[in-house]
């Protein structure tokens, strides 16, 4: 009986000790991300280029006589009107008395360059100069006639040159070929582009980005907040300090951003970096970043794309 005794206060002393009692729980994990709000963004569909800035108009201005240049009236960058004369040349045709014969300009624009100076014998096929038209200018694209039913003559078409970093210029299709070259599967598209400060200068490098279809104010994730391919593509939704996985349906591309046509709304956040240790239902500690991407900030048109 003693022993019986002696056994029951030891596990009564032993049920005391905390190893007894119910354990503390173990502190979860917190992952941590960097998450975004979605924004609610412009998404295009577009073509992207590289061109080259032509002036609207030009003319190569030939002498219809020959003989030596006696004046020039004109010089590189200087206005020009429609029948203005640009040079003046002595006669050498025999039998004809001194007369000075004016080379004069086929259109109205600026000089571009002058060829000759004075003194200079010429003969109607010598080019005395080059009168161009840059009140607006324009740029030629070879598109695929996979595209060609997406182009139409009015669409907007967005120009930026390297001259004017982080600028664009506003241009609208103005001609669509009815032909397509059978060696390159391609049609010229004429992109016309309003230019009444000069700004822009034949010659000059042009990346064009053509709006195919452009989609406004819808939910727009980064690219890489999405998981998977569709149509098994999902994002970590953060909600109270725990990630929810959510499958999303997607749409348009954009440089980095893409749409998302279900599963999320604006306003909403969404993990950014830090997703691949995620589970659904993890505990994480989140830093945002309130700087919603813009497809404007992008980097510029370079190629053809999708």
């Amino acid at each position: 009986m003693r022993r019986y005794r002696a056994l029951s206060i030891l596990l009564l002393a032993a049920c005391a000790l905390p190893s007894c009692g119910k354990r503390p729980e173990k502190k979860r994990e917190m992952i941590p991300i960097r998450a975004m709000r979605v924004p609610l963004a412009t998404i295009s569909r577009t073509l992207d280029y590289a061109g080259t800035i032509e002036a609207w108009d030009r003319a190569d201005v030939f002498p219809k006589v020959s003989g030596k240049i006696l004046e020039k009236l004109k010089e590189d960058g200087a206005p020009v009107a429609k029948g203005e004369t640009i040079a003046t040349i002595d006669r050498d045709e025999v039998g004809f008395k001194f007369e000075k014969a004016p080379v004069e300009s086929p259109l109205t624009g600026l000089i571009g360059r002058v060829y000759v100076d004075k003194g200079t014998n010429v003969s109607a096929q010598t080019v005395i100069a080059v009168v161009v038209d840059i009140d607006r200018v324009k740029v030629r694209l070879d598109v695929p006639e996979r595209y060609l039913p997406r182009v139409s003559v009015g669409q907007t078409a967005g120009i930026g040159v390297e001259a004017y970093p982080g600028e664009a210029f506003i241009g609208t299709v103005s001609l669509i070929s009815p032909v397509v070259e059978t060696e390159t599967r391609a049609a010229s598209v004429e992109i016309a582009i309003p230019n009444p400060d000069h700004r822009l200068k034949p010659g000059m490098f042009a990346g064009v980005r053509l709006v195919l279809e452009s989609h406004v104010g819808v939910p727009a994730v980064m690219q890489e907040a999405i998981i998977g391919r569709e149509p098994g593509a999902c994002v970590f939704v953060v909600n109270g300090g725990v990630a929810h996985l959510r499958d999303v349906d997607l749409g348009l591309r954009e440089n980095d951003l893409v749409e998302v046509t279900k599963g999320l709304k604006g306003g909403d956040l969404v993990a950014v970096m830090g997703q691949e240790r995620l589970r659904d239902g993890s505990a994480i500690s989140v830093e945002v970043d309130e700087a919603a991407p813009s497809p404007a900030a992008r980097g510029g048109p370079a190629r053809p794309k999708e």
